[in-house]
């Protein structure tokens, strides 16, 4: 499959949201990454629900909801109804993780589970049948604009080894530091859904890098 691009919002003009939804709407992105932070598990604030029911009110696309936040079982349901298409969780975050996906499930949304850099994706191996996705954290999570940690390139390959086995749908998500300079490398490794934020939105034309990123061709070697 081709790759899809989930401009995340949290790079966004919030003076000017509605007209960056709009844009994302009429540009060639597939979803709407939307970034719940809640200032414990990440040392980031970012926004709740009113916000996130704001944008759903004028996407015209999928909503890929990332919770950022301690116990996110309490909360699954009203994402679910606040339009969230897709719920992830962390890993960290929850230690009953399978009854976390299956309430997401129940939710009806599609269910995700994030890593952290340090977090090894072999920890997911019983429960990567029952996912629907998993986001690879090629940052720490918390604040956008930082640096790609090179490692995610193997924690990707591997996962996608893992997947090939026990889930061969399994979507790879890659969020944290994702550009043009890296898209060929994150394809070929094995991801195929890419989260960018300030290459998108600091882009001269947001919507010309969307476009750019989506139809850029897979690099011929692993390497970067």
């Amino acid at each position: 499959m081709k790759h899809l691009i989930a401009p995340s919002v949290l790079s966004a003009d919030f003076a000017n949201l509605q007209r960056d939804v709009e844009m994302i709407n009429a540009s060639e992105a597939d979803w709407f990454h939307v970034d719940i932070m809640d200032g414990v598990f990440v040392p980031n604030i970012s926004f709740g629900f009113p916000v996130m029911e704001a944008i759903a009110r004028h996407a015209q696309k999928p909503l890929d909801v990332h919770l950022m936040i301690v116990n996110p079982d309490q909360y699954i349901e009203r994402f679910a109804k606040a339009g969230a298409s897709m719920i992830t969780v962390h890993y960290e975050a929850c230690p009953h993780l399978h009854r976390t996906v299956q309430s997401i499930h129940e939710a009806g949304a599609k269910a995700c589970v994030a890593l952290n850099p340090h977090t090894p994706v072999e920890l997911l191996s019983d429960i990567l049948s029952d996912l629907d996705m998993v986001l690879v954290m090629s940052v720490n999570p918390g604040f956008g604009g930082q640096k790609f940690i090179p490692n995610t390139l193997d924690k990707i390959r591997r996962l996608r080894s893992l997947a090939n086995v026990l889930n061969p749908d399994l979507l790879i998500e890659v969020d944290g530091g994702v550009g043009l300079h890296n898209t060929p490398d994150l394809v070929n490794a094995g991801a195929n859904v890419l989260v960018a934020g300030n290459a998108i939105f600091a882009a001269p034309s947001p919507s010309e890098m969307i476009s750019s990123m989506k139809h850029l061709p897979s690099a011929q070697s692993n390497s970067i």
